[in-house]
């Protein structure tokens, strides 16, 4: 469910289709703007996630990610956190991130070094385990304060929570603290960092974008259209601050290029050979970003009958 491409009904009205599907899994990007004006949306996702949990009964949900140190406080993730893993009878996970200036800065607190980011980020994860566990908690930090809080709603199971990594700074925080890691590129490095600092054995979510359409050079149109962003890394992309500064940022970025990254079309092969690497890599899951919220339909009953047995068949 990609906030960024289609509005709140739709994005339930997808998550819907694709557990008929057969989905193993859904994510849920949490942003406050798209990151191109292409997209056109960005509504919500917390309520997006209350209303899927009731729309659906199988299929998990996930945040992919929230960034608890900005525009949320932690403690009030956690209360979000909780309430989402009651509404969805424990289908839910917490996937952490420290976060993108292009969300983040709309509350007015600056931009600072990936460093501080990263000690916010244990800072808040400290405070959200320490809810889950009940009870009161006071916590007076660097960064964050918290004063007699308590969740007075909490599920039997916390939400696991994972942490998206894409260095070995962020890695040795996920391997202390996460119950899985996210990444997105088929980096066998990072797991391996992931799994010297405590996560060997978790979890491990990748992200890859894709874009179905029975006409390739319409797939290549819209995935340039909407994700030529994608490709300036993680480094790039975290600190641009709005959605024209990644227009001016691929100016130059040609069709072609993005379909060199970006399975394009209607062929399941294509779409396996992209998955492969994640496979090899050592990821245990998949997250497929189909671009284009009007697409979803088309693409979601083509999954059900050719991508899903497909991809089954290469790698159950």
């Amino acid at each position: 469910m990609m906030t960024e491409q289609a509005g709140p009904r739709e994005l339930v009205d997808h998550v819907v289709r694709a557990e008929d599907a057969g989905f193993d899994f859904s994510v849920t990007s949490d942003h406050y703007f798209p990151w191109l004006r292409s997209q056109g949306h960005s509504p919500y996702a917390w309520s997006v996630l209350g209303a899927a949990a009731q729309a659906t009964s199988r299929i998990p949900l996930m945040t992919y990610v929230t960034c608890p140190s900005f525009r949320y406080h932690p403690a009030v993730v956690a209360q979000k956190a909780a309430t989402m893993q009651l509404l969805s009878e424990g289908r839910f996970r917490l996937g952490l991130g420290s976060g993108e200036n292009l969300n983040e800065h709309v509350v007015g607190g600056g931009w600072p070094s990936v460093d501080v980011r990263h000690e916010m980020l244990e800072e808040a994860v400290e405070i959200i385990r320490a809810l889950f566990e009940g009870g009161h908690v006071t916590h007076h930090g660097p960064h964050f304060d918290v004063e007699s809080a308590r969740l007075w709603d909490l599920p039997d199971e916390p939400p696991p929570l994972g942490i998206a990594v894409s260095g070995d700074q962020s890695c040795a925080l996920a391997g202390r603290l996460a119950d899985l890691v996210i990444a997105t590129e088929p980096d066998a490095e990072l797991l391996s960092a992931f799994d010297r600092h405590g996560g060997e054995g978790k979890p491990r979510v990748g992200q890859l974008p894709i874009c179905y359409d029975p006409d390739r050079d319409t797939a290549v149109r819209r995935a340039h259209d909407q994700f030529r962003w994608f490709g300036s890394g993680w480094k790039v992309n975290s600190e641009l601050p709005h959605p024209d500064s990644f227009d001016s940022a691929t100016q130059f970025v040609r069709p072609e290029d993005v379909a060199e990254s970006i399975p394009c079309g209607d062929d399941p092969e294509a779409f396996v050979e992209a998955v492969r690497p994640y496979a090899e890599a050592g990821f245990t899951e998949i997250a497929l970003v189909q671009i284009g919220g009007e697409s979803q339909p088309a693409y979601l009953d083509w999954s059900e009958k050719t991508l899903l047995p497909a991809l089954r068949a290469a790698f159950d």
